[in-house]
């Protein structure tokens, strides 16, 4: 079938393939060839991306012409009163080249920036130059909602045992074996804008008729011509979801909704309507289930936060003590299998003191048992059950299950085993023990958590050492005053966007700075495997992330985030990863009109606007705060919508 390219005003682009033509700089060599030329004066040979470029190293070389500037202004600084902040450049490195007046600065630095002249246009004409075909193949109709990692066939044909749920888990494909776009489907429209995608999606961005068929009878979800409405049912109370929440509360009167009680977890979430209402309670919830039901699809597709993620064989991809109340409604995972792995590893991302909200299937007496004897056996304590649900509270220290006897199970982690090791870590039969130091205990209410440093940064390996509260607080100031500049300069119209994702969130200043500024996004702050491991202390501020190798492909349905802001990544990741293969997975994983920013070096800046052309990215090179004259840049894409 004939791809159909259209631009987000309607219009046809015509073409059978996706050719994106590249400008490549001639080499000037004696033999006066371009790098890519083989010698016989033929300039027409086509480039494949995953076969050819290694690192971006072959789109190094673009030339510019015109540009579109931004400058930065601090207005109505006294420079009697002006001290370094000491802020971090997106490599890590210390800058000093943004000053605040005295010690809370956060109101008084404000970027201004504003256009000083034409686009930026990667294209010129100069006679040194020649015209490189760059072709990038559409995948398959059938590939539409391709997970990369989930979805591999021929590693799932291959699995000696699946009675765990390992088909669920992640396989991935070789490196570089994905090497096309996934168009979106013909009758794909672009979301629903957040609120009203609350209650209300588009049918054919998700048109699973068996998902409508099994839920349909249960209040979950209705389809309403071409829409898709969520009555708010999912969960287990018949009264909806507002009223499960409040009677959860009258159930626990200390559960302190947006203040005590910030960030949940909901497992096996239907289609989220617990963490959808949760929302306006000020608490920020994580919806996982595995692929099978498409749920958090559903959920994206509302603006709800949502991971594919499964209780199988392996850790949850989250930090130890990372979330303050824990959900599963009906969610059919079989916690008492294997002496009860799965939920030692719900008691290990479960903060000291926090809640454990469950209900079974109807009609399924043995497994409450059970599962009381197993939490009692893990030392928690149960404070709430009205016969629908029971809900307990995980200790707040040791004593309990230091004073079991020897041969009551599961037994404990030796203090080899690390609680936030992650990734691909097997699942371990074993209860870990909190630090004795009490961190990651005993938070700060929200908001306050948000600003103020967490005890746990003492874990992070980085060279600050000592000085890590003080390059916290200059973090913070610094996105602080960014994102302002990216709101007001960057044309960001806060109604079109809701799902975000910071790619390298270090201690998620990023985020941070949107909640401060009351911009009703949310944020998955992703920590690459390849750095510091600064996800307990973006859990401690009361924010949402995960572990993730940008080597691979990110576990999310293609067309799911409306933003991608990623500072610093390529040159970070370019020693181990092939930067066109993040950028194709990026690709993926953009909804058509979001918008995707990009912080790096000059040379990397060039590099990957070469690749976004290949993806068929609007782009655009603007200047950073660091002035025409920086080391950075920052470029701007956005992803047109076409169809296949």
């Amino acid at each position: 079938m004939e791809p159909r390219i259209r631009s987000l005003h309607g219009r046809p682009v015509a073409g059978v393939v996706l050719w994106v033509v590249l400008l490549v700089e001639i080499e000037s060599s004696s033999a006066g060839r371009s790098r890519f030329d083989s010698g016989s004066g033929d300039v027409e040979r086509v480039l494949r991306p995953c076969d050819h470029v290694e690192n971006g190293e072959r789109l190094g070389q673009t030339l510019r012409s015109s540009r579109r500037l931004l400058e930065v202004q601090i207005p109505g600084f006294n420079s009697s009163n002006l001290e370094p902040l000491g802020v971090l450049d997106f490599n890590g490195g210390f800058l000093c080249d943004i000053v605040a007046v005295g010690d809370e600065a956060d109101n008084d630095l404000d970027l201004d920036v504003r256009d000083v002249s034409d686009y930026y246009s990667s294209w010129s004409s100069g006679a040194n130059e020649t015209l490189k075909k760059y072709n990038i193949e559409v995948c398959a109709p059938r590939w539409k909602d391709h997970i990369p990692c989930l979805d591999n066939a021929g590693a799932l044909a291959k699995l000696r045992a699946s009675t765990r749920g390992e088909i669920w888990e992640r396989h991935c494909p070789r490196r570089g074996t994905m090497c096309c776009l996934i168009a979106a489907p013909l009758n794909y429209k672009l979301p629903i804008r957040w609120p009203k995608s609350c209650d209300e999606i588009h049918y054919s961005n998700v048109p699973y008729i068996q998902f409508l068929a099994d839920k349909g009878g249960e209040n979950w979800i209705k389809q309403v011509e071409d829409t898709l409405k969520f009555p708010g049912g999912d969960i287990q109370s018949t009264l909806g979801a507002h009223r499960y929440l409040d009677h959860i509360g009258e159930m626990l009167p200390g559960i302190g909704y947006g203040s005590r009680t910030r960030v949940a977890l909901d497992i096996g979430c239907g289609v989220a309507s617990f963490g959808a209402y949760l929302f306006d309670r000020d608490v920020i919830t994580l919806s996982i289930a595995p692929k099978d039901g498409h749920e958090s699809q559903f959920a994206l597709e509302r603006g709800v936060p949502a991971l594919v993620a499964v209780l199988a064989t392996r850790r949850l991809l989250f930090p130890s003590q990372a979330f303050d109340l824990i959900h599963c409604s009906r969610c059919q995972v079989a916690w008492t299998r294997d002496d009860g792995i799965l939920l030692v590893e719900v008691d290990r991302v479960l903060r000291a003191g926090a809640y454990f909200v469950w209900s079974p299937e109807d009609d399924q007496d043995i497994v409450r048992t059970d599962m009381e004897e197993l939490a009692k056996r893990l030392c928690w304590e149960q404070v709430g059950n009205d016969g629908h649900f029971a809900i307990w509270r995980k200790s707040v220290n040791n004593v309990c299950l230091k004073s079991r006897p020897s041969d009551i199970g599961p037994p404990l982690c030796d203090t080899t085993v690390d609680p936030d090791k992650t990734w691909y870590v097997p699942l371990q039969p074993c209860i870990t023990l909190l630090p004795e130091n009490g961190l990651g205990g005993y938070l700060l209410e929200w908001p306050t958590r948000l600003s103020t440093p967490p005890r746990r940064l003492e874990t992070v390996v980085m060279d600050a050492g000592i000085a890590k509260p003080q390059v916290f607080k200059s973090d913070h100031r610094y996105w602080h005053a960014i994102v302002k500049s990216y709101l007001r300069g960057l044309g960001l119209h806060q109604e079109e966007f809701r799902n975000i994702m910071d790619m390298r969130a270090m201690y998620g200043g990023f985020a941070t700075a949107l909640v401060s500024q009351k911009v009703d996004w949310w944020v998955m702050n992703v920590v690459p495997l390849s750095g510091p491991n600064t996800l307990p202390a973006i859990y401690d501020r009361g924010l949402l992330g995960v572990s993730h190798d940008w080597c691979e492909p990110f576990d999310t349905y293609p067309r799911t985030y409306d933003l991608l802001h990623a500072v610093g990544l390529f040159t970070h990741e370019q020693p181990r990863c092939n930067i066109a293969h993040i950028v194709l997975e990026m690709d993926r994983i953009l909804r058509p009109g979001g918008w995707v920013l990009i912080r790096e070096s000059n040379e990397m800046a060039d590099r990957v606007q070469a690749l976004a052309k290949s993806v068929l990215w609007k782009t655009r090179i603007l200047e950073t705060e660091s002035g025409p004259f920086g080391k950075d840049k920052l470029l701007s894409c956005q992803k047109p919508l076409w169809h296949n």
